[in-house]
């Protein structure tokens, strides 16, 4: 498997957590995951569920389909 998109959509992750200035830690908290998973996703090491996009989503206080806001050159 490619895993190209995951290391996109980690980035994703990354850019609008940066943005809200929220740690990894934080958002961990507020998604309740844990802070080495939002780690894993970060450096596109995890095959997110659409559980776990729900919850990113909603303690990020943004869509889901904001997470997957990315272009095929992104991980082409």
């Amino acid at each position: 498997m490619d895993r190209s998109i995951l290391k996109a959509f980690g980035r994703r992750i990354k850019t609008i957590r940066s943005e809200q200035g929220i740690s990894q830690e934080q958002l961990g908290q507020l998604a309740e995951l844990d802070r080495t998973y939002i780690s894993g996703i970060e450096r596109g090491l995890r095959n997110v569920s659409l559980i776990n996009i729900e919850r990113l989503a909603a303690a990020l206080k943004v869509e889901p389909a904001e997470l997957l806001k990315f272009s095929e050159t992104d991980y082409v």
